[in-house]
């Protein structure tokens, strides 16, 4: 596809890629502007060490899927503010997300039970995740299937920090091998988000996507 088909707005967010494997550098930028078949501008990202010439991918999380394409840092300019001029790219590859893709996180979190009188609490990790529900991990168990659970956590999405409260639904309780019985995190669930807020849904969905980009 092209990348006007995109239709982005200004001030979008997109992520540069630096070299690759254990070398890769990942930095968070903005879409500032393009000129059709010239060129892509794009903000400076903090701690860039990018250079004129630098080969490096682009990565945009759009509708259901990331696009992503290969782009040279041509020159950089400072007027009317600091931004980078890319290469314009000549098609975009587009890799659409299922519901069901999930995605390693290792992500902490404080569970507590909605269903029980006590609301029993505990901490524990996310550790994978899909924009339809969760493995978790907890040191203790602290609900059954068919409970509610109330996830909180802290995320990160490009720049910056957000604190969601997530409702979920416990669908499994998965049993660990005798071997990873003794592990720090021994209660293990399958778990479906169910939150209708929407504030908390959105800084959800853009962790998932962020952190699918990265993968």
């Amino acid at each position: 596809m092209k990348f006007e088909e995109l239709k982005l707005p200004y001030g979008y967010p997109v992520q540069l890629q630096a070299g690759s494997g254990t070398d890769a550098v990942k930095l968070s930028s903005r879409l500032l502007g393009c000129v059709p078949g010239k060129t892509l501008m794009v903000s400076v990202p903090k701690a860039s060490r990018l250079r004129t010439g630098q080969k490096i991918i682009v990565r945009i999380m759009a509708a259901n899927g990331i696009c992503l394409f290969p782009a040279v840092l041509e020159s950089t300019a400072n007027m009317p503010l600091p931004m980078l001029c890319l290469s314009y790219p000549g098609s975009v590859q587009f890799k659409e997300i299922r519901g069901a893709t999930r995605v390693d996180v290792g992500l902490a979190i404080q569970a507590t039970n909605l269903s029980s009188l006590e609301e029993k609490s505990c901490d524990g990790k996310v550790s994978d995740i899909s924009l339809s529900g969760a493995k978790i991990e907890l040191r203790e168990a602290i609900g059954e299937v068919g409970e509610e659970l109330d996830l909180e956590m802290t995320v990160n999405i490009a720049n910056l920090t957000r604190k969601l409260k997530i409702k979920t639904l416990i669908r499994s309780r998965i049993e660990r091998s005798t071997r990873e019985q003794d592990e720090e995190f021994s209660a293990v669930y399958g778990v479906e988000f169910k939150e209708n807020n929407e504030e908390q849904l959105l800084g959800l969905y853009a962790y998932i996507y962020s952190a699918m980009a990265q993968a």
